[in-house]
Order: structure tokens, then sequence, then C-alpha cells
């Protein structure tokens, strides 16, 4: 009867849940713990939820956990079946059965199933290894629903033979997606603040200290870190190597190829090569240093190797001599450099030779570090979905590997992302801890053993096309457009609109206004200042993170607004004019804290009434300035006047203003008395000669 409930799926009266609609309109099961790891006093315990994603109710049913404790996974493809439920893998060995409650559309149940480590299944375990766990729920007397999983019985407690472990690596970056703008380092540098050396922030300073917790719970968990994110930070963070600053986007600049406009942007190669790298970690180590120590770890962090982090695009020649020249001569492939699919895993090291020299590639295993990533490894496979799912496929895919060549050695490289979870980390490093037949390494390690591929076997291995989705090519180049403009509005206030320190000087005297702050005497300081907050939010827009992206491009507009923005026409009233000529004063305000020397243009909409066209202002630091235009009047009426700030190169910056002019034209001038006695005359000259015509003789 079990065996029937387990493979003939009776007649189901619900669709059985897939992988990529597991809540819609099917009866799922999501495994919330699973006991990855068997050993021979472990037990087993697995916790799951089952959601009813169909519109009537799930009658009470009994979900039944099965293995197979003889089976062994004889190839790569004989796995992946059974995640997907491909496979005809008989489930014979009843590990526990649970009973499940009625559940209503909609709703979820939990259910638990525990097994001690006396059960007759779990004991009669005779070789160590993947196995395949089979999730069954019965209700109305059909199979509702069924997942795919794995456990994995160690070495530990088996009179088989001991094979030596496989080398694993675990990478981790340590950089700040969750990077922002310091808006108050910002509002210091539009008052005149050159002293602050970062214009964004960390972040989430909770997760760096998560992250140190981690790192110190597992010290084999290697730490790649990016020197401007430990820089940062207030406390110090462990690091076995250091990474690009800012995690800059090598292989996208390699694929985009157009060096000058990263510069135009504010990026040059200088940002971003190993040296600055040293330089950045060498200076975070002494600022989260006691005195005592400073030194001896500026220098330790000096000696990190400096590593070059993938990005979004491939690690093509092109990008590994781009690397190479900017001092980088290992870089770390975390996906796309090879296919391991056709043949058996191998250690992740390849040395590629390139016209800059030869670099060492740290190449990643595929299927292991998408696991690790949070990626099932395909679609249907139901027991992934997931993070416990997840976790147990990659310990009996690791397992799988060890036994592939029990007896070659090798080394593994698994990268996980900036954004894992430590969490996540910790659960994946505690289970690699209790895996027997895998030995964790460091980088160091790995960078020693021997290379997979060198000379013209490792150039076969070398991507041909970058990889990079069109959208974010897309996404990198207006990026980049809009990082420029920034760039250039700061090179445009500095020979356009500010002034020196003698004109503002003599601005002061001239307005008889004081200028509020008299530290700020040094212009190009403050300017440089300027150039370098548009540099680091470049430096951080252009790395492999959109919503990091757009955050650092929303500071920098925000800058460069603000720059400009500072230089306001203050508010004009109505004007009426009794006459043909008049004046407008005109008050321009300047809170930058440097004196401007600007224009000032108006332009009517009217011919009957216009003003003159432009004026020059000086206005100091803090004040205030007030030029006149004239205004000329033809005829009564009303007109509006269009005032707008201009550099001195002529350019329109800045909000501009509008005011309404109103005539009521009174003849009150001389030239009003010439016109009225050119009227009389003409009406004088008129009557005389209606009177002195020749008549007609009908008249």
């Amino acid at each position: 009867m079990l065996l029937a409930l387990l493979f003939a799926g009776l007649g189901a009266p619900v669709p059985l849940a897939s992988a990529d609609e597991p809540a819609d309109g099917a009866v799922s099961i999501a495994i919330d713990e699973s006991t990855a790891v068997v050993t021979d006093d472990s037990g087993f315990r697995i916790a799951l939820s089952v959601t009813n994603g169909t519109d009537a109710p799930l009658e009470a049913g009994t979900m039944t956990l099965a293995t197979n404790t003889g089976h062994v996974f004889m190839s790569r493809t004989d796995i992946q079946d059974w995640a997907q439920g491909d496979s005809g893998i008989p489930a014979v060995d009843v590990l526990g059965t649970a009973e499940v409650p009625r559940i209503d559309a909609g709703a979820t149940a939990s259910v638990a199933i525990d097994v001690p480590a006396d059960d007759a299944v779990l004991q009669s375990f005779t070789s160590w290894g993947p196995k395949p766990l089979l999730l069954s729920l019965s209700s109305g007397g059909a199979v509702v629903a069924r997942a795919h999983t794995f456990l994995t019985r160690s070495q530990d407690g088996l009179n088989g033979e001991q094979t030596p472990a496989m080398g694993i690596t675990v990478a981790m970056p340590l950089t700040g997606t969750a990077r922002s703008v310091d808006e108050d380092a910002v509002d210091g540098l539009l008052d005149g603040d050159e002293q602050t050396t970062s214009y964004t922030a960390a972040g989430d300073t909770q997760t760096a200290q998560r992250q140190a917790a981690l790192l110190e719970a597992h010290p084999g968990l290697q730490a790649v870190a990016d020197p401007a994110y430990l820089a940062s930070l207030s406390t110090p963070l462990q690091a076995d190597a250091v990474m690009q600053p800012a995690d800059f986007d090598i292989t996208a600049y390699a694929a985009i190829d157009d060096a000058d406009a990263y510069a135009a942007a504010g990026v040059g190669t200088e940002d971003w090569s190993a040296d600055a790298a040293a330089t950045l970690a060498a200076s975070a180590s002494t600022n989260t240093s006691t005195n005592a120590n400073a030194g001896d770890a500026a220098a330790d962090a000096a000696d990190l190797t400096a590593v070059a982090w993938q990005g979004a695009g491939r690690w093509t020649s092109q990008a590994l001599t781009v690397a190479r020249q900017q001092g980088y001569e290992v870089v770390i492939a975390d996906g796309g450099f090879n296919d391991d699919g056709s043949g058996t895993v191998h250690t992740g090291k390849i040395e590629v030779d390139t016209d800059a020299g030869t670099v060492t590639v740290l190449s990643a295993q595929d299927v292991l570090t998408g696991l690790a990533r949070g990626r099932a490894t395909s679609e249907s496979a139901d027991g992934e979905r997931t993070e416990a799912g997840r976790l147990a496929r990659f310990v009996a895919q690791s397992a799988f590997y060890q036994m592939e060549q029990p007896y070659t050695a090798r080394n593994l490289l698994v990268c996980l992302d900036a954004d894992t979870d430590p969490k996540t980390a910790d659960a994946l490093m505690r289970l690699i801890e209790q895996s027997s037949w895998l030995q964790i390494t460091d980088l160091g390690t790995l960078l020693d053993a021997d290379a997979y591929a060198t000379g013209t076997d490792a150039d076969l291995l070398v991507p041909d096309d970058a990889g990079l989705a069109a959208e974010r090519s897309d996404a990198l180049r207006q990026a980049l457009d809009s990082l420029a403009a920034v760039d250039a509005t700061v090179t445009r206030l500095s020979s356009s609109i500010l002034v020196d320190e003698g004109s503002a000087a003599a601005a002061q005297s001239e307005q008889n206004a004081a200028i509020p702050d008299q530290r700020h005497e040094d212009l190009s300081g403050w300017i440089d200042a300027l150039h370098t907050a548009c540099g680091e939010f470049a430096l951080h827009a252009l790395a492999d993170d959109d919503a990091l992206r757009e955050r650092m491009l929303a500071g920098a507009q925000d800058l460069s607004s603000r720059l400009l923005g500072a230089v306001t026409i203050m508010p004009l009233e109505t004007m009426t004019v009794l006459s043909e000529t008049a004046t407008m004063p005109v008050s321009v305000r300047n809170d930058l804290p440097y004196a401007i020397a600007v224009d000032v243009s108006s332009i009517t909409d009217s011919s009957q009434i216009v003003t003159s066209r432009q004026a020059g202002v000086t206005v100091p630091s803090g004040g205030e300035a007030q030029v006149t235009f004239t205004i000329r009047v033809v005829a009564s009426g009303s007109a509006t006047a269009h005032l707008s700030l201009q550099d001195r190169d002529g350019a329109t910056f800045g909000a501009g203003r509008s005011t309404t002019i109103t005539s009521s034209l009174r003849i009150s001038d001389m030239s009003g008395f010439v016109i009225i006695v050119i009227a009389v005359a003409l009406g004088l000259l008129g009557l005389w000669r209606q009177f002195h015509r020749k008549k007609d003789p009908d008249e």
C-alpha cells in the first residue's frame, strides 16, 4: 500500500506542485530545516511548510519521508534527475511519517519529522555519500504533493575505506552594497569644508558587526575586502585579501572600452589599481587600530594579496590584460569562466598569459557557487526552493564530486555574494565543517596549488565574449554620461562662476557686505574637494550593483544641483511704471562659500515694454548684491520680464525668475509737450486747409 501511495500517483484531486509555481494552483512542500549531514549519532530532522495553493480546502493527510539506503548516484545526470523529479529511483526505506492537518485554501501548515539516531533505517546505511530523499503528501487516498531532496551520510562510523578529503576554499567579498551618500559630509562640503575624507557612508553598520562575528566564528571563510568599505567602518574587519577599491567593475570597464568616458566621469585608472587598494587598506587598518599597533596593522594590510573580483562581465583576454596592467596578478572568476558540466571537477586555478603578464585566475565551481548564492540548479528542482533545500543539495553535490575521483588532489573554489546574509554564510560554513570529505583551505593554499591549466590549454578556457547584457551596458553608458555632466559642473563653477579671493575682497568692499566665514582662503582646494566627491560617487556608481549605482548617481546629481542652486535671483515684486523710463532692481543671493561673478539676463515678452538685456554682478560669499535694469515703455499695457542667471561664458544656470511690469503711460515730460504741440499744429493746419480750399460749384 505504501509503495502504491508513493509511486502510483493515484488520480490526484489537485495538481502536484512545481518549482516555478509552488503556491499557485498547487499544493507545495517547502523545506524549512533539514539535517544535511548524517553521522552515526546525529539522527535526522526535517521541518516542512505545506501550502495549499488551490481554491479548495485540503483534507488532513500524511507526510511520508523515505529514502533508498543502498542507492549510489553514478553520474551528474543521475543526481540532477532526482532533484528534478525525473528519476525512477525507488524510495523504499521509510524514515518516518507525520500527520498533516486540514489546510484551508491559500493557507500553510507546518510539519516536522524527527528520526532518532538508533532508527533501523539510519543504521542500515553501509556506504557514505548522497542519498535520495522523497517527501510525499497523501490526502484523500491520493498523492497530492512531492518534493525531492537529499541526505548525505558522512564517513563517520562506517567501516569503509577513508578516502582523502577534497580541498574547498570559500571566499566572500566584503564590500558596501548598502553604501549610501553621507549627507552630513556633503553639507559640510557645500559649506566649504575641505577636510572630509569620504562622502559616502558604509550603510548598515549592523551588517558589518554580523560579518565580524561570522569571520570570527569561521576562520576558514576567506574575506576578500573592498578597502573603501574597510575605510568607512569604525571597527576593523578581518581580511584575507583586498579587492579593487569600491568593487569597481573591471570586466565592464574592459567591455565598454572607453577610458575617456570613465575619466570624464571622474574615475581614473589610478583610482582602482592594486596600488590604490593596498594604500587604502593600510590607511583603513591604521584608522581602526590602536596607536600601539597601528603601524603593524597598516603593514599587514599593505601586504595582503590584491585580488580583482569579477564584475558584471566575464574575464575575457582583454579584461585580464586590463587587470594585469593595473597591478592585479590574481583575479577571481565567480562564474562564466569555464564550464565544469562536461568533466570532473578540478582545482579552481588557471594561469593565463596576457600581453601585460601572467594572471592567475581563481575560478569558482559553478554548481556549488550557485547553490551557495541562493540559486537552484534548475527551475524544476522542487526541493531547492528554500535555503535549507539548497544547502542539502550543496552537501550532497560536494560529496558526489569527491566520490568521482576520491584519490585525485583537488581544491575547489566557492564564491559567495557581496550581499550574502551572514546567517546563510554561517549555515553553509557549519555544514562544510561537518562534512568529513571536505577540507577547508585558504586562498594561499589555493594559490600554491598546481594550476589546472596553463599556456595554450588555459587560453582555450578564456571566454571570447564579455557576456555583458545590453541593458547593463546601456545603464553604464548612461551613468557615465550623467557622472561626466556632474564633474563638468564643478569645472564650470570653477572657471565661469566663482572668482578668486582678490575679486572676493573687491566685491566685499564694493557691496559693503561681509564674508561670513573667513576660513575659506583656498578656492582651488575647495574645487579639488568637489572633484574628489564627484570621483568617489562615480567610483561606487560603477560597481556591479544596480541599487548602489542609483544611490550614487542621485547623490552626485544632487551635489551638482545644489552647487548651481546656491546662486539665486531673489523674488521680485510686480512693478508699475508711470513714465517712459524706469529702473528695475534685481538682487542676487550667493550661498556658496566663495564669491561669484555672473551675469543676469532680462527679456520681456512684449515689444512695447522692454528692459535692458544684461547686467553683470559680483556677489560675496553668503551675501547679496543688486543690479539695476532700465525699463523703457512706448505704450500702456503689461509685460512679463523673464530673468535668468548666466555664467561668464553666457550659459544659463540655476532657477530663473519672472515678474510683471505694468505701464500706465502719462505724458509728463518734454517729449510729451512736443507731441501735444505737433498735434495742435496739425489740427490747425487741417482747419486752415478746410476753409481755404477751392470749392466745387455744386457745393
